[in-house]
């Protein structure tokens, strides 16, 4: 075969060869020279995502929690402001800019609240994918000419994104009305815009305005993440300190850390001055405080049993691990010339100004990227394990499963380099052993594929929890089973389809029934009626007549009340005094604050008397909370999100904001009398 010695054709520019006399069989297709690892990645990529989207849809829904958002967005849309409750500034949404996305498209399309959700959530799902499949296929420089494992045959196939869809639960919240579509295609964004800029000249004397814009936009990318959610401000700001301490320019890093700031800090100054709160109020309910490490390891046993997760978790460990061996193995092969590990007296001193820039070039590279990515990944599992996980069976531990799988999104299937070539006896035994590696790597290579392939299809239609019609003992339940089964209804989506709910259609009749008269309803045992406790006549003063529901499924009841019904809830979502509450040791995750009634009949200014009172009410309980309702920090607080928002307003609650975060209080009205300093009040009914 003619080499480039002999005036042959050279191998391919820019790519390493195992052997600089042999040029890479490219496979043609009507006389043009094919990539296949192109191809192959883009065939995948279409495929995988079509997979995706189909189980996606068979799987659509709207979760009572997702429909927590759309009250917020009909606030928004009612000119009423960001708030759930007409009146009150709570933010009872956890992910900010999932909020905003699902006003503008329904400003845009003024189509129905619920299934504005559910298309958003569908298509950032179906494109997360894929994108971050070409994310991972552009750290083997797909159509740049520069495949680090062989420079001839080589097809790219999905390996972690078969991992993540084939989990049921991964289909389910797909739509369900969550973020986690809007975390994952954020995380497919930021990593390709991560793998692009490893790729990038390390020297910024070289730099055009492209590289400029795209190095800006990733750090714009990067400084959402708290507006995302709040715990991915780790993986965000760790992205955003790797590209800070990367060589650049004073004034380049001025402008990336400006632009990546700019966002997240001015509605931090918003957030605190207009709900006088560091966090979402769900933050504040969910308090993040504290630890439940036994729980959180049962919730992750309970994701990784029923699929057997382990199995491919190791696949994935293996081929990651065989990635990084075969390219080194390629590169060291590929390599010529003699390199001179000798120090001479000539040689330049090495000061802490080198080697300071030797480390920073090294972290504009693809594999600062894929360690940082894995860092985050196992960062954000911890989190979550120590927080004990959540109530929805897999949901939270989904995005960092995705992270931790995006370098294996797609894995190389090689054939050695020169296959289909001929040797001549003059190339001699130095190729025989990367040969040997190769079809080696090849053969492991395909066989993780081929276990992950039955794997995915055998775990796909897998039950997550035996039993979808309960909560499980520790507090887990498969959440759109569980509706389903309740409701009647194979795909909830509307707020009518929950009015089959137990409770849900008696509560609408109920505030149709007392919505002139103004009070608090309350659930009883009986799924048929609510109780009903007014409010006096004439009301207290500065009272309105206004139906307060008190109730914990919180998106159901908000979705098919009006906006002039307050709903608030015992865990706190909604109703900041249940938030600000102490939590619950044993507690169910995700549950473990819960006021008692009392707390709203006191607040709302409902009849606080026998035989009004509903009898599980103790009134003795509202008499003490009406009395801890007026410690001065409460009374501070209740202003906050209360009290009209005038400039002094927001100035006080900027001020305050750090000290309403972390403040507590005891959810039994006589231990609050008691922490307060306050008098308890005589006996309603004494003896």
């Amino acid at each position: 075969m003619p080499s480039a010695e002999k005036g042959g054709p050279s191998a391919s520019k820019g790519r390493p060869s195992a052997d600089p006399g042999i040029e890479p069989a490219q496979p043609r297709v009507l006389g043009r020279t094919i990539n296949p690892a192109t191809i192959s990645l883009w065939i995948s990529a279409v495929v995988v995502g079509a997979i995706f989207g189909y189980g996606a849809w068979q799987r659509r829904w709207i979760a009572d929690d997702g429909l927590i958002v759309l009250r917020t967005v009909r606030n928004l849309l009612a000119g009423n402001g960001p708030v759930f409750n007409k009146g009150e500034r709570v933010e009872a949404n956890t992910s900010t800019l999932w909020t905003y996305l699902i006003w503008f498209w329904s400003w845009v399309t003024d189509a129905q609240t619920e299934y504005v959700v559910l298309w958003i959530a569908l298509v950032l799902s179906i494109a997360a994918v894929p994108l971050a499949m070409y994310g991972t296929g552009r750290l083997y420089r797909i159509g740049r000419g520069q495949g680090p494992i062989n420079p001839g045959w080589m097809l790219l196939l999905p390996l972690g994104a078969l991992v993540y869809i084939a989990l049921p639960p991964a289909r389910d919240f797909a739509t369900s009305g969550l973020e986690t579509s809007l975390c994952i295609f954020w995380a497919a964004l930021l990593w390709c815009q991560l793998v692009a800029w490893s790729q990038r000249s390390t020297n910024p004397a070289v730099w055009g305005r492209k590289q400029v814009a795209t190095t800006l936009l990733l750090g714009f990318t990067a400084g959402l993440s708290p507006l995302i959610r709040p715990e991915l401000t780790l993986v965000g700001g760790l992205a955003l300190l790797l590209v800070f301490c990367s060589p650049m320019s004073w004034k380049m890093r001025f402008a990336f850390a400006a632009v990546a700031a700019f966002v997240p800090v001015a509605y931090q100054i918003f957030r605190m001055g207009y709900y006088a709160l560091l966090v979402p109020n769900t933050a504040v309910a969910k308090d993040a405080s504290g630890s439940k490490f036994d729980q959180g390891l049962t919730y992750l046993g309970n994701m990784f049993s029923p699929y057997f997760l382990i199995l491919p978790l190791i696949i994935a460990v293996i081929a990651a691990g065989l990635t990084w061996y075969l390219r080194r193995n390629a590169l060291d092969t590929s390599a010529d010339g003699h390199v001179d590990l000798v120090k001479h007296k000539d040689d330049a001193p090495v000061t802490w100004r080198v080697r300071a820039g030797s480390i920073s070039r090294r972290l504009q590279s693809p594999a600062a990227v894929v360690t940082l990515i894995f860092v985050c990944g196992f960062l954000e599992s911890f989190y979550w394990v120590r927080q004990g996980g959540d109530f929805m069976h897999a949901r939270v531990l989904l995005v960092p499963l995705f992270l931790l799988m995006l370098p294996v999104m797609v894995i190389p299937v090689a054939l050695p380099a020169g296959f289909g070539q001929r040797r001549s006896d003059t190339d001699g035994a130095r190729n025989v052993r990367p040969q040997v590696i190769g079809w080696a790597g090849t053969v492991v290579m395909a066989g993780l594929w081929i276990t992950t392939v039955v794997w995915a299809i055998s775990t796909s239609h897998v039950a997550g929890m035996k039993n979808g019609t309960e909560i499980g003992r520790g507090g887990i339940v498969d959440e759109r089973r569980y509706y389903i089964q309740n409701i009647g209804i194979e795909h909830p989506i509307t707020a009518e389809d929950y009015l089959n709910y137990p409770r849900i259609r008696a509560m609408v009749a109920s505030i149709n029934k007392h919505e002139n008269t103004g009070g608090v309803l309350l659930p009883s045992p009986n799924y048929d009626e609510w109780y009903f406790d007014p409010l006096p006549v004439p009301p207290p003063p500065g009272v309105d007549k206004q139906i307060t529901v008190f109730y914990l499924n919180l998106g159901m009841t908000s979705m098919n009340a009006s906006l002039d019904v307050r709903v608030i809830d015992q865990m706190g979502l909604a109703y900041p005094i249940a938030a600000h509450s102490d939590r619950l040791p044993d507690g169910r995750i995700g549950h473990d604050k819960d006021l008692d009634a009392e707390w709203v009949v006191a607040e709302s200014g409902a009849y606080p008397r026998y035989p009004v009172l509903p009898p599980f009410v103790s009134a003795d309980g509202v008499r003490q909370a009406q009395v801890a309702l007026t410690c001065k920090p409460t009374e501070d607080l209740i202003a906050s999100y209360s009290a009209p928002w005038t400039f002094a307003r927001f100035k006080h609650n900027l001020r305050q904001a750090a000290g309403f975060t972390s403040y507590r209080i005891d959810r039994v009205p006589e231990y609050e009398l008691e922490r307060c300093k306050l008098p308890i009040p005589a006996p309603v009914y004494p003896n």
